[in-house]
Parts: structure tokens; sequence; C-alpha cells
């Protein structure tokens, strides 16, 4: 039988949540009991911007490649690749099963995050790429913000160690990294459930300034 101490204790905390949510809802009604006609025109409008500015920002993604998982034919064409867009995910790889495993995740994600850029480029056709960003170990992912390589995903010791990993599983990976933003606008596709519980929450979101 639990402790009435403690019983009491946690009522009384129980209590005081309730009673401050309570506080902030009835402070939210309050506020909006007091928008007249232009303050409600107002907000509108901000929106109907914040709507055109992400209708923009899709269609500034979607004319640079986002949203396929592409192939960069030559080592030269990477620089212009991370220059163009802020946010690039580079698959280096071989043909052999590990690769193939990766693929799949990347093509699905690249769908989900048109935020971002999925490419891939042949790991053993690009000798200087390699050697400069040191990849050894494939499949290798090079997470690249704003032209730069911050972060890697080696092989799948990061993601259980198997090639049996979900798609999720990479996600929050590069969600961890900053290089996708797990939910919101800039995503086509809305997480609920199960996959809402084990999402990484961003401090970013899809209408904060771009670049591209």
């Amino acid at each position: 039988m639990a402790n009435p101490i403690v019983q009491e204790i946690v009522e009384k905390q129980v209590l005081t949540v309730a009673k401050a949510v309570e506080d902030k809802i009835d402070e939210e009604i309050a506020a909006l009991d007091r928008l007249d006609d232009d303050d409600l025109e107002a907000l509108r409008e901000r929106r109907l911007a914040q709507m055109k500015r992400m209708a923009e920002k899709r269609g500034r993604w979607i004319s640079l490649g986002h949203g396929d998982y592409s192939e960069i034919p030559a080592e030269k064409e990477f620089f212009s690749v991370v220059k163009a867009s802020d946010r690039v995910v580079c698959h280096f790889y071989r043909e052999n099963w590990p690769c193939k495993v990766m693929d799949k995740h990347m093509s699905i994600l690249a769908k989900q995050h048109i935020e971002t850029r999925f490419v891939k480029i042949h790991a053993e056709k690009s000798p200087f790429l390699t050697e400069k960003l040191k990849i050894v170990v494939l499949p290798t992912l090079a997470l690249v913000k704003n032209a730069k390589v911050e972060d890697y995903v080696v092989g799948f010791d990061e993601l259980g160690g198997t090639d049996e990993f979900s798609t999720e599983d990479l996600e929050e990976r590069l969600a961890k990294a900053q290089v996708i933003f797990f939910e919101g606008e800039s995503s086509l596709n809305s997480r609920s459930g199960a996959q809402t519980r084990r999402s990484v929450r961003q401090s970013s979101n899809a209408d904060s300034s771009d670049s591209e």
C-alpha cells in the first residue's frame, strides 16, 4: 500500500500542475477575447505570409533536386551540390549489400524531408573526396550544413549495429545532427503515435531563414 504522506505530496503536485495549465488556458482564452477585427485580420495576413514563404521555399528546394534521392555522377559536382543547399546528406557507397540497405532508407527519407538534399556518390570513383573527408568504412553518410561537413554516420554502429535498423532509427540520428527537421511544415509526411514518441524535438522550425 502506498505511503499516505508520499501520496498526499503527489496529489498536491498534480493539483498544482493542473492549476497552472488551467490558468494558462484561461490567459490564452482571455487574450483571444480581447482581439478585435483588426487584430484577427493581422493574424490572418501574417499566417498567409508564412504560408507563402513556405511555398516559395518548397519550390526552391524542389528545383534543386530535393525530394529525390539522386546520384552525384562526378566528385567535382559534390561541391556545387553542398553549396546550393543548406542541408545535404551524402551517402558514400559501393556496390554491396550494406550500401543497398542504406539506399532504401535514404530513398524514403528524401521524399519525407524535402528540406534536405539526399544524394549518394560512389566512393571508389571519388578518391579526392574520400581522402579529404577520411571516408574509410562504407556505407558512410556525410552530414553537411551550410557547405560544411559537420558530422558522419559511419556504418551501422549508431543504428543498432545491424542492417535491420528502421528508417525511423536513421531519421532520429539525422535529426540529432539537425540536418533534417523531424516534423513540421517542411516535411511532407506528418508524424504521429509511436513515431512521434521516438522523435527528437528540434529547436529549428520550417519557417526559419534559409538561404536556398
